[in-house]
């Protein structure tokens, strides 16, 4: 990666100072909107949701957090999350966003990794955090579960009670106006055994932001239905920073529910959403509403049928977290098919190459790199990994994304497939790696080989093909792997199916496994 002196379009500015200039230029107007599938909404305004903020980031500085200190959020969706983001954002101290379906194990990694002090998190989840968050200096509860009253021996009380936090916004610390800082780290499966920490500075932020809103012509006058998980790319920054940008509203839901989405799209008139293929196809099975107010949906994949059936245009896009924003995106102004996504978003430079490294022809499928800069338009790097931060990057500084895609006749480019081993269930990202390295470790386990199998849900899911060590009980070792799978891994990595082979298929009789074998295994029996 090259690390070459850039102007930042952001020079003065951060998230803090962003949100305190909306606060005085919509200062009325409804921020966000909390939709939970339980109880009344609750809205803030611009200026009531800075004001939150800002008394958060008082108490979380009297707690101890200084500029540079990492501080866990582990939350579903909820209100609480976001002025977390924005609290931590004021005083300099940065965000380590994680899911809220981790594994303990996977938390305890997350924690030490980044060396986080403190962490936030929502009674159902607080005990897992305490076992294997070790050493925090506090820990903070909110008082419910995605807006749903927590069971009596989950109930926060006295100071890790998350209103405990909240001091005086007068003496809130000023925004630093410094974008270069770190304000976040993600973390994102790769194609390596444990998950990468993507840091991101206030500048990607302000960057994504902008970006996406000029994406997706966003106006004052919108309102996103937010759904997806606020630690996603695509609910963080295409969705809620977008919003923010563009002085619109966010409404908010604790997580994607199909029975829950048009409830709440219809009651709030909202205009725009940002969506998976997963989405739309569980909501094929709901009812559409006679009348609603979306204009747009975020997709990943342009499809008529999706446009026809729910009444709604789609805006195609494609994305990672190391991207910010979109790199791909569509433009209702100019022709689409079925199947692609878009053209290359003009604030980027892509290249699609050929395995010898030269530039694809139309019609023809290469490997997708993207050129940017990095903590503006790209990330910044991988947090304390600098080996990996290098290797990302080729030698002429274009982002390797490890995805295949086809560039069409039309101009247009569509997905083919990841050059990474890397897996998509239900919209997350799945390592294989990081299932055959919790695998392995199983006594009786000789080997073992991810690969995804087609689901008309979830895209894929994750399937296990294990070699046993000499011939130990088959259905005791199934049951040991799905024990140790469920302590070590979140619920949507965990294999749908373990099967057992005497030896696993080699690429042309040397040590590599042939997953596409396994694949075609799979396949055959479908009949795909």
């Amino acid at each position: 990666m090259r690390d070459e002196p850039y102007v930042s379009p952001y020079a003065g500015l951060d998230l803090a100072s962003l949100l305190l200039k909306r606060a005085e230029s919509h200062g009325g107007r409804n921020f966000l909107t909390w939709a939970p599938f339980e109880g009344a909404a609750k809205s803030w305004t611009y200026a009531a949701f800075a004001d939150d903020a800002a008394r958060l980031a008082d108490g979380l500085a009297r707690r101890g957090v200084r500029p540079g200190d990492r501080v866990m959020i582990n939350l579903e969706n909820a209100p609480e999350y976001l002025l977390a983001w924005h609290a931590l954002a004021r005083i300099g101290a940065v965000a380590v966003a994680t899911n809220a379906r981790a594994s303990g194990e996977e938390l305890a990694y997350f924690a030490e990794h980044a060396g986080i002090r403190a962490a936030i998190t929502q009674p159902a989840l607080a005990a897992r955090v305490r076992d294997f968050c070790t050493g925090l200096d506090w820990l903070a509860v909110t008082a419910h579960d995605g807006g749903v009253e927590p069971r009596d021996a989950d109930r926060p009380s006295g100071d890790e009670r998350f209103e405990a936090l909240f001091g005086d916004a007068a003496k809130a610390p000023a925004p630093a106006g410094d974008g270069r800082r770190p304000l976040a780290v993600h973390y994102t499966s790769g194609s390596t055994a444990r998950p990468k920490g993507v840091v991101w500075t206030h500048d990607n932020v302000l960057w994504g932001g902008q970006v996406s809103a000029n994406h997706e012509r966003l106006t004052e006058a919108d309102r996103h239905l937010v759904t997806l998980p606020l630690f996603h790319v695509v609910s963080g920054i295409y969705s809620t920073m977008a919003s923010l940008w563009a002085g619109a509203e966010v409404v908010l839901q604790p997580r994607f529910s199909a029975r829950n989405f048009w409830p709440a799209a219809v009651a709030h008139r909202c205009t725009w959403a940002s969506l998976v293929p997963f989405c739309s196809e569980a909501l094929r099975r709901e009812p559409v509403p006679g009348r609603h107010w979306f204009r747009n949906w975020g997709h990943a994949v342009l499809d008529s049928s999706v446009e026809e059936h729910f009444r709604v245009p789609l805006l195609g896009w494609w994305g990672m977290t190391e991207i910010i924003t979109q790199g791909i995106v569509g433009d209702p102004g100019l022709p689409k098919r079925d199947g692609a996504i878009g053209r290359p978003a003009p604030e980027y430079r892509l290249a699609v190459l050929r395995d010898d490294g030269s530039p694809v022809e139309p019609g023809e499928t290469g490997e997708l790199r993207i050129l940017g800069t990095p903590g503006l338009s790209l990330f910044r790097e991988y947090l304390d990994n600098p080996a990996a931060t290098a290797e990302s990057f080729d030698e002429r500084g274009y982002f390797i994304t490890g995805d295949l895609v086809t560039l069409h006749e039309d101009g247009l480019i569509g997905f083919a497939d990841r050059a990474k081993d890397m897996l998509k269930v239900g919209g997350e990202n799945v390592s294989p790696a990081e299932l055959e390295r919790v695998i392995g470790q199983i006594d009786g386990v000789a080997e073992v080989a991810v690969v995804g199998k087609a689901d008309a849900l979830r895209d894929e899911v994750p399937v296990a093909f294990v070699v046993p060590e000499g011939a130990p009980d088959r259905p005791a070792l199934t049951a040991a792997i799905e024990r140790r799978c469920r302590a070590a891994l979140a619920d949507f990595k965990q294999p749908r199916e373990i099967r057992f082979l005497d030896d696993l298929p080699r690429t042309g009789g040397i040590a590599k496994v042939s997953k596409p074998d396994l694949r075609r295994m799979i396949e055959a029996e479908s009949g795909g």
